[in-house]
């Protein structure tokens, strides 16, 4: 977008569309023009743009591993459409995926979940949002972590909730104590997001760090605070590293939703089937009968190969090729990352993201300097580690995501990027000689600057 664009009311911008009338002023609520969006699709269009042109984008931006579906889910999948389980099932989820998910949750977390506490949700999303809408009323307190998932953020704020970012630090391994938390939580504290292994940090937690959570929890969160535990990555972790749930410590089932889906691990994003497990069954009920007002049901073929994804065997096998590939690439790109003047980066212990810290890239392109002379409206909607995030991209083809695409509240300041590693080997190789070429182009860097185009 040009300034011009961006220096505008987003009614304005709204508008603008070239070759449309223009719309009608009060056309969307203003619930709607509070959510915010996930950058990792917002730039697709761009690079769909770039692509046109010919060029090469190393895709950096999305999580989604670069792995087929596995064959023993596929053809269960294609087994069940054979069969006709093509039609309306229960918006709660069919049974055998759900007995699936209690067996291997309880298993792995070492308390018991019965299956009718189970939902199961078109995908990992739903979850987030209907959580927020359920517990809180305007006014009442959602704490996540920041840098985390954006729609943590913009669903608490979409629902006049009060979004309450818990930072995380790069010092302390993107991670926090208890006592930090404690710090944030309130009367009106209702949701409380737990994300390990984490998105975009890939930081993992340790057993002593989950337990002091839990004893914070314990003494200060009103009794009607539920904690939601995003495990979507807890198949995968590295170095040595095991999946603790806070839903196993004393007391904390029973007021813990967990969430996981077939995404992250089975490298199945477009499966579309994600499941969180309830405290109780009459809370699992109320989310059924949001699924029945949102969505009916999701597909019973899907949810079959879920559940074989689940209790396979076969997937252990394939998961584990799954982990080798992003440790291969993760020490390539943590080292060549560290190589480049300018960045840091950690090495993390699971998911599959790098988050380098590019406080001296953007010093030395000139970024700072540049973001802090842009017109007033325009910088409130960027930043540094954004300009360059736009320079990789439309200069070098890289395209990766800034730190605001992963909690806005507080970020002034923050520099970093976050790199998906799920992408093949070779083009992370390329898109480490571009990025590597882009931090010595202070020259280039002025230019693009200069245009007043694409700069958030």
């Amino acid at each position: 977008m040009s300034i011009a664009l961006l220096s505008a009311p987003p009614q304005k911008v709204l508008q603008q569309t070239p070759g449309t009338a223009p719309l009608p002023a009060g056309l969307f609520s203003r619930r709607t023009q509070r959510i915010g969006s996930e950058n990792a699709f917002r730039i697709g269009p761009q690079i769909r743009e770039l692509e046109a042109r010919g060029l090469k984008v190393i895709k950096c931006n999305l999580g989604e591993p670069d792995f087929p579906l596995a064959k023993h889910i596929a053809d269960e999948v294609k087994r069940q459409i054979d069969l006709d389980l093509t039609h309306y099932c229960d918006p709660q989820g069919i049974l055998p995926l759900r007995e699936a998910i209690a067996r291997t949750m309880s298993a792995r977390r070492g308390i018991s979940i019965t299956p009718d506490r189970v939902v199961v949700f078109p995908g990992g999303k739903p979850a987030i949002g209907l959580t927020q809408q359920t517990y809180c009323n305007p006014g009442d307190e959602v704490i996540y972590p920041s840098p985390g998932f954006p729609i943590y953020e913009s669903f608490a704020t979409y629902l006049s909730a009060k979004p309450v970012p818990l930072h995380l630090r790069e010092s302390a391994g993107f991670s926090f104590t208890g006592r930090e938390l404690a710090a944030l939580i309130t009367k009106r504290t209702r949701v409380i997001i737990l994300n390990f292994p984490s998105n975009p940090t890939g930081g993992v937690v340790s057993a002593e760090q989950l337990k002091d959570i839990a004893d914070v929890i314990r003494r200060k969160a009103p009794p009607q605070a539920r904690i939601y535990s995003d495990e979507i990555y807890e198949d995968i972790l590295f170095d040595g590293h095991k999946h603790r749930s806070i839903a196993s410590l004393p007391g904390m089932a029973e007021r813990t939703i967990i969430a996981g889906g077939v995404s992250k691990s089975f490298a199945w994003t477009g499966g579309r089937v994600g499941w969180a497990a309830f405290p109780t069954a009459e809370e699992a009920a109320v989310f059924r009968n949001l699924n029945i007002n949102y969505f009916s049901c999701i597909p019973a073929y899907n949810q079959m190969g879920a559940a074989v994804a689940l209790e396979s065997p076969q997937s252990a096998v394939e998961m584990a090729k799954m982990r080798a590939a992003f440790v291969e690439r993760r020490d390539l790109m943590v080292a060549g990352l560290n190589a480049i003047p300018g960045i840091t980066c950690r090495k993390p212990g699971g998911a599959f993201y790098l988050f380098p810290n590019i406080a001296g890239l953007c010093a030395d392109l000139g970024a700072i300097t540049a973001h802090r002379k842009l017109p007033a409206a325009l910088r409130a909607r960027t930043s540094p580690a954004t300009l360059v995030q736009m320079f990789l991209l439309w200069d070098y083809q890289v395209a990766t995501l800034d730190r605001r695409s992963f909690g806005r509240l507080g970020s002034e300041g923050q520099h970093y990027l976050r790199l998906s590693i799920a992408t093949g080997l070779s083009d992370l190789e390329s898109g480490l000689l571009r990025i590597r070429a882009a931090s010595g182009d202070r020259a280039g860097f002025a230019k693009f600057i200069a245009k007043g185009q694409h700069l958030c």
